[in-house]
């Protein structure tokens, strides 16, 4: 029987300057899809998904995301006090059970890599998940469900993938597929942002895993890999072999909402979806 997944590592230390000058006080993930930040649609997609223990790698100038997940009492007094019950309860909404978000510092930018590997104490030797809040995945169920139940059926490690074109594959981490049994596809290789023409397929990984602690004795060796940091594709390639590696090629949209156009259409999508914005985007749309 596999371990069960309760424990996921969200990584927030990055410094967001494709969005400057918005994110000079303000942390990329604070940045509101609609009405809440990139940073709680992670969270409630890993709660949907069972898991327990919430991490959080922060870096400097982050604290508003601990605070967001904390009470604002001054606010929540004030709600109070002009019967604003509804705005009290949704201030209230992801105030999570003490001892269930914790959080540590990357103390330098050295890499996604580097950034799980400070997790290091918290993971604890249990097999975790990861999930890049940059990344939005809307799916029903969420992608993190789509994985555990993945997970509990296939063991070891898991990576979530989407065919991307030929030309895009310089922008991701592709695998090397093996043999496929519906969305999942055994993984034989992994490499990081290759040239188009190395490219071992167009099967690119998103910002979703499922991996086992052993991870973490690869990323100790702080091998530096693309970009000059030290990547969680690379250690994750050397457990190939030695542990079962399958990918999913998960149900959703993924929206990329580290570039300012995956952001925008992220919101665009969202406001699509709630009936009294949608006739407010139609009409402007079309006046236009």
């Amino acid at each position: 029987m596999n371990a069960p997944i309760k424990k996921i590592v969200l990584p927030v230390a990055g410094l967001g300057t494709r969005f400057l000058p918005a994110t000079k006080a303000i942390p990329k993930e604070m940045l509101p899809v609609l009405d809440r930040p990139l940073i709680q649609y992670a969270v409630e997609e890993a709660l949907e998904a069972g898991i327990e223990d919430i991490i959080l790698v922060t870096g400097r100038n982050k604290q508003v995301m601990e605070d967001h997940f904390d009470h604002a009492y001054e606010l929540e007094k004030i709600l109070q006090e002009k019967g604003k019950e509804e705005a009290l309860e949704i201030s209230r909404s992801m105030l999570l059970e003490e001892g269930r978000i914790s959080y540590v510092r990357q103390m330098r930018p050295l890499g996604l890599g580097h950034a799980i590997w400070c997790a290091r104490k918290l993971v604890n030797g249990h097999p975790f998940a990861v999930a890049l809040p940059d990344d939005l995945i809307k799916g029903k169920p969420g992608a993190l469900k789509q994985m555990v139940e993945a997970y509990n059926e296939l063991g070891g490690n898991l990576v979530a993938t989407m065919d991307v074109a030929k030309e895009d594959t310089s922008k991701y981490g592709v695998i090397t597929p093996g043999a496929r049994k519906g969305k999942n596809i055994e993984v034989k290789g992994l490499v990081e942002k290759p040239h188009p023409e190395d490219a071992p397929s167009t099967q690119a990984v998103v910002g979703r895993y499922i991996l086992q602690p052993e991870v973490m004795a690869y990323l100790e060796e702080k091998a530096v890999g693309a970009g000059g940091e030290i990547q969680l594709t690379d250690a994750m390639a050397k457990l190939i072999g030695e542990q079962p590696f399958h990918a999913l090629e998960f149900e959703g949209r993924r929206f990329d909402c580290g570039s300012k156009l995956g952001w925008l259409m992220a919101n665009l999508s969202m406001a699509a979806e709630d009936p009294y914005l949608a006739s407010k985007l139609k009409e402007l749309i079309t006046f236009q």
